[in-house]
């Protein structure tokens, strides 16, 4: 695994100390895939906002294709 991106959260009341470069690129690649926002619109977004997003598209792929799970669940 790659090393943590450090950054600071505007909008979600905290800071974000780091997190794993893999996991930033995968729910990048999960909203662009699904929503067909751009790299800037999706990067602007602070962690919490964009792990929402997975999270609401994971259910509604659960939803539409009957798989219990996909890589985004959480719970």
């Amino acid at each position: 695994m790659r090393a943590p991106v450090s950054f600071g959260g505007s909008r979600g009341g905290g800071v974000l100390s780091s997190y794993p470069v893999d996991r930033l690129y995968e729910e990048v690649a999960f909203i662009a895939y699904y929503l067909h926002w751009t790299h800037d619109d999706i990067m602007a977004m602070d962690h919490r906002e964009r792990q929402r997003w997975c999270e609401e598209v994971s259910r509604i792929h659960r939803k539409v294709s009957k798989e219990p799970k996909n890589i985004f669940d959480i719970r």
